[in-house]
């Protein structure tokens, strides 16, 4: 649990990063559709880059820190889990292509989905008497 933390922390502050440092280049290199959604805000994007950063530290913190793990995954659920009924809602209004389902599974839903699973009970009973994961 401490290593997948880590790697989706760090997915997570690199994403983010990429949107702060170079929107432009995250806007037209993502392989994820993202001029399909609208045309290029710089500080949109950049502002959508600082959560994703903050996000990214509160995984790594929660992999090192077990008594606030859980309600760390739960904010980084929630953002995940609301960006992803965004996604949801514009598919099935029609605002984005059908092929869309599957180019965003990856990069929305799968990360969303994740989340979720990690704030089940059952990874967190070690953690909350005191020891690891």
């Amino acid at each position: 649990m401490r290593i997948l933390l880590w790697v989706l922390g760090l997915l997570n502050i690199a994403n983010g990063g990429w949107m702060l440092f170079g929107p432009e280049a995250w806007y037209h290199e993502l392989p994820a559709g993202v001029p399909d959604t609208g045309p290029l805000n710089h500080h949109f994007v950049r502002d959508i880059g600082a959560a994703f950063v903050t996000f990214g530290v509160m995984l790594c913190v929660a992999a090192e820190s077990p008594k606030v793990g859980r309600f760390a995954v739960a904010m980084v659920a929630l953002f995940l889990g609301l960006h992803a009924a965004i996604h949801v809602f514009d598919l099935l209004t029609g605002r984005l292509d059908f092929d869309h389902w599957l180019i965003d599974m990856p990069g929305v839903f799968v990360p969303a989905l994740l989340a979720g699973i990690l704030c089940m009970p059952r990874w967190w009973q070690k953690a909350s008497t005191g020891g690891g994961y």
